[in-house]
C-alpha cells in the first residue's frame, strides 16, 4: 500500500528482545545463635578476650588445661577465660574445680562397670567404704589400666530442665519437707563419655545435678555433685541398681561387722 493513501499504517519496529535478567536471590538470612554454637560443648566458639569497658584489673586470658581428655581428638579440653569483669576469674576457678571434681567421680564409675557388670558387682558386693578404697589403692600403686580409661566426647549445659531424680526429690520434699526438703539443683550437665569396653568404645551419657550448700563458717561457698549413668540403656540401670544396693547388702547383711571382727 502507497504511503500516500489515507489507510496507510506505518509498520510497527521490532525492537530487539530484553536480554533476561539474571534471578534475583534471596537475601542473606543472618545466622542463627544455635548455628554459632560448637557442638561439643553448647558454648559460642569465638568469645571476646578484649577487656570490658568497665574493667579496673588485667585478667589472664590464656586458656587452662584441663585433666579431662578429649574423646573427638588427642589431648585435653582447655577451659576458656573471657575477660569480662574483675569477678570472672573466682567464677571461673569454681567452675573449673567442679568440672574437675566431676571428671573423677565418673572416673570411678567407668573403672568399676567398664569391663562389664560382672565385674562391676565385685567391686560393689562390698559396698562402697571398700569399693573406695580399692580404687584409691589402685590409683596410688599404678595398676589402672589406662587403655581402658575413659574420655569426654562432649557435654551439654541443660540448667532450665531438672532430671527425673531431681524432679522426685523435690516432690518428695514438698510431700516431706522436714525430711527431704531441699532447694533444686542450680544446673545440670550431661556429659558424654567414651567408655572403653572389651569389644570397644562406647558412649555413655552422664547425668549432673549441681546443689549449694550451706557456706563454711568461713564464708567458702559449699556444693555437691549428684553425679551417675543416664538411664539411657537396661544396663545403666543395672549398674546405678548395683552401686546403691551393693552397700545396702553390704551393711543389711553384716557383712561390714564381720569384718570389722
Amino acid at each position: 500500500m502507497s504511503p500516500d493513501s489515507p489507510f496507510y499504517t506505518p509498520p510497527q519496529s521490532q525492537s530487539a528482545p530484553a536480554p533476561p535478567q539474571p534471578p534475583t536471590s534471596a537475601p542473606e538470612k543472618p545466622a542463627s545463635t544455635l548455628s554459632k554454637l560448637n557442638p561439643l560443648n553448647y558454648m559460642f566458639a569465638s568469645i571476646s578476650q578484649e577487656r570490658a569497658p568497665n574493667q579496673t584489673v588485667d585478667l589472664p586470658v590464656d586458656r587452662e588445661l584441663s585433666t579431662i581428655p578429649r574423646g573427638d581428638s588427642e589431648g585435653n579440653w582447655e577451659y576458656s577465660i573471657p575477660a569480662a569483669d574483675d569477678a570472672v576469674e573466682s567464677m571461673v576457678a569454681v567452675h573449673n574445680f567442679l568440672n574437675e571434681g566431676a571428671w573423677n567421680e565418673i572416673i570411678s564409675w567407668e573403672r568399676v562397670f567398664a569391663k562389664g557388670l560382672k565385674g562391676g558387682w565385685e567391686k560393689c558386693r562390698r559396698g562402697e567404704e571398700n569399693l573406695n578404697v580399692e580404687l584409691a589403692k589402685a590409683e596410688m600403686m599404678g595398676t589402672v589400666d589406662q587403655t581402658s580409661e575413659p574420655r569426654l566426647i562432649k557435654f551439654q549445659g541443660r540448667p532450665q530442665e531438672l532430671t527425673p531424680k531431681a524432679r522426685i526429690l523435690q516432690t518428695m520434699g514438698w510431700v516431706y519437707p522436714a525430711k527431704f526438703g531441699t532447694e533444686p539443683p542450680f544446673d545440670r550437665h550431661d556429659w558424654f563419655v567414651q567408655r572403653m569396653t572389651p569389644s570397644g568404645p562406647k558412649e555413655v551419657r552422664y547425668v549432673i545435678d549441681y546443689y549449694s550448700g550451706p557456706p563454711e563458717p568461713t564464708g567458702e561457698p559449699v556444693f555437691y555433685l549428684d553425679i551417675r549413668p543416664a538411664l539411657d540403656s537396661p544396663t545403666a540401670a543395672v549398674e546405678r541398681l548395683m552401686r546403691w544396693g551393693g552397700d545396702v547388702w553390704w551393711r543389711a547383711s553384716g557383712a561390714a561387722v564381720r569384718e570389722q571382727q
